[in-house]
């Protein structure tokens, strides 16, 4: 018996053009398992234009505005939070960039709706960012939160 019997339902938060969904998709289909995504979110308009392509699903915007009353029961939660706040090539502000904080609307979200698995993405630089106070903040958060996190660099080639 499956550990999903209705299937596979995610959350895409910070969804771009979908590269989660095509992977959680993927997975899912490859262990037989139904999957849907219940809900997806991105401020940019174009992303949301050609998620709304890709899938069929239209996504919300700015991620502050939506109520976690709008974001259905899931099983699963995706998210690459904005790294433009971490990143070598971006302001390297962490928190004290508006889109680093971002990381606290996807927690909130967790919080309230306490899905089973979560999945995030972001930048190598996370790990060292404010020499490993990010990360902290970030896998501190999570832990509160009731999951137990654990975090690797990948290598994307």
């Amino acid at each position: 018996m499956s550990a999903f019997p209705a299937g596979l339902r995610f959350a895409d938060l910070f969804c771009g053009i979908g590269g989660f969904h095509h992977a959680a998709s993927q997975a899912a289909t490859a262990a037989g398992i139904p999957s849907r995504c219940v809900f997806a979110s991105d401020i940019d308009p174009a992303a949301r234009a050609a998620y709304a392509g890709n899938f069929g699903l239209e996504p919300a915007g700015d991620i502050c505005a939506v109520q976690t009353a709008q974001v259905p029961e899931h099983d699963l939660l995706c998210g690459g939070f904005p790294c433009q706040a971490f990143s070598i090539i971006g302001s390297r502000r962490g928190f004290a960039d508006t889109r680093g904080t971002l990381f606290f609307e996807l927690a909130r979200i967790l919080g309230d709706r306490r899905p089973p698995l979560v999945l995030l993405e972001n930048v190598k630089q996370l790990r060292s960012h404010d020499k490993g106070r990010t990360l902290a903040t970030v896998m501190g958060t999570l832990e509160e939160l009731g999951y137990h996190a654990e975090h690797r660099v990948l290598n994307a080639l």
